[in-house]
C-alpha cells in the first residue's frame, strides 16, 4: 500500500513536471516570435537590408524559419529531447556547451547570496521576534523593508561605482574567472553580486522568519518548555527555530529558484557570464534556439529546486512523513 502510495506520488510528480515544461516551452516560443523583427535582421543588422531575396530565403530555410510555426516548435523540442539545443550563431558554439558553462557560475552566486540572505535574515527575523515593538524590531522591520524596496539595479550600480571610485576596489573590471581557474579572485568577483542579491533576498527571509518565530512561540509546548526551565539559548534554536524552519525553507527554496534565472540584471551590470546574462545577449539577437533551450533549463533547474525543497520538509517534519 505504502509504496503504491509513493509510486503515484512520484509518477504525479513527474506528470506535473512535464506539464510545467511544456508549457514553459509553448510560451517562450510564442512571445519570442511577438517581438517585433525575425533572427536574420537583428544577426546582420543594417547588413541585413543589403540582402537578396534568394539569399535571405536561404538564411530563412538554413534556421527554419520558412517552415509552419507549429513545425517549427515540434522540430525543437523533438531535438532537445535528443539533447541537441540548437546553435548560437553569435558564439559560434552549440547552445549545450555555452549552458554547461554559464549554468555553474550562475548556480555558484545563486548559493553565496541564498547564503548571505540567511546569515543576514534568519538573525534578524530572530532578533525582531524577541521583543515585538521594540527598538531592535523597529530596526530589523527598517532593514527588511529597504532589501524590499532598493531595487538590485540601483544598489549594485551604487556599490560598484562607490567601491570602484572611491576604494578602487573592483575585481569585476577584470576578465571573469571561475572558481577552480582562481578561488580568490573568483570569489572577490562574486562578492558584490552576492551581496546584492543576498541583501534582496534577507528581506522576505528575515520577514518570514520573524513570523513564524512569534507564532511557534505562542504555542503551548514552547510555553511548557520554558515553564520547565529550559535554558533560553537552547529553547529559541530546538523548539522555537526548528518548529519555524519550515516556511523557512519553502521561502528560501523559492529565492532559489528565482536567482537561478532572475539575476539576469546583477549578472549584466558584473559582467557575469551567467545563464541570466546568456539570455538577455540571446533576446537581443533574436536567437531563438539559445533563449528557447536556455529558457527551458532554468525552468527544469526550477522545478529541481522545488522538489528538493519538498524533500527537505520531509527530513525537518516528520508530520510530513507520517
Amino acid at each position: 500500500m505504502i509504496r503504491t502510495l509513493v509510486r503515484n506520488r512520484v509518477i504525479q510528480r513527474i506528470a506535473q513536471t512535464l506539464l510545467t515544461l511544456f508549457g514553459v516551452a509553448i510560451f517562450i516560443f510564442v512571445m519570442l516570435r511577438a517581438i517585433p523583427g525575425d533572427q536574420i535582421t537583428a544577426g546582420l543588422g543594417t547588413e541585413a537590408a543589403a540582402l537578396t531575396p534568394a539569399q535571405r530565403a536561404s538564411l530563412e530555410s538554413y534556421y527554419g524559419l520558412d517552415k509552419p510555426l507549429v513545425e517549427q516548435f515540434f522540430s525543437w523540442l523533438g531535438n532537445v529531447f535528443t539533447g541537441n539545443l540548437g546553435f548560437s550563431a553569435r558564439a559560434q558554439e552549440s547552445v549545450l556547451d555555452l549552458s554547461l558553462h554559464a549554468l555553474p557560475v550562475t548556480a555558484e552566486l545563486a548559493v553565496l547570496a541564498i547564503v548571505l540572505a540567511l546569515l543576514i535574515g534568519v538573525p534578524l527575523g530572530m532578533l525582531s521576534a524577541s521583543k515585538p515593538d521594540s527598538a531592535r524590531d523597529g530596526f530589523g522591520q527598517l532593514v527588511g523593508l529597504a532589501g524590499l524596496s532598493i531595487p538590485a539595479f540601483l544598489l549594485a550600480t551604487l556599490s560598484l561605482s562607490i567601491l570602484a571610485s572611491t576604494l578602487g576596489f573592483n575585481p569585476n573590471g577584470e576578465v571573469f574567472v571561475t572558481f577552480v581557474e582562481d578561488p580568490l579572485l573568483n570569489l572577490q568577483q562574486m562578492l558584490l553580486p552576492s551581496l546584492v542579491l543576498g541583501f534582496g533576498i534577507a528581506a522576505p527571509i528575515m520577514r518570514t522568519t520573524r513570523t513564524a518565530v512569534l507564532e511557534v512561540r505562542s504555542l503551548d509546548f514552547v510555553r511548557t518548555a520554558r515553564a520547565k526551565g529550559v535554558p533560553a539559548r537552547r529553547l529559541q534554536v530546538k523548539h522555537v527555530l526548528g518548529n519555524a524552519l519550515i516556511p523557512i525553507v519553502t521561502m528560501t527554496g523559492l529565492q532559489l529558484g528565482y536567482l537561478l534565472g532572475g539575476a539576469v540584471v546583477v549578472e549584466q551590470i558584473f559582467s557575469i557570464p551567467g545563464i541570466g546574462r546568456q539570455v538577455l545577449l540571446g533576446i537581443q539577437q533574436k536567437e531563438y534556439a539559445l533563449v528557447q533551450s536556455t529558457v527551458l533549463i532554468i525552468a527544469l533547474a526550477f522545478v529541481l529546486v522545488n522538489l528538493a525543497t519538498d524533500l527537505l520538509y520531509r527530513a525537518i517534519d516528520p508530520r510530513v512523513r507520517a
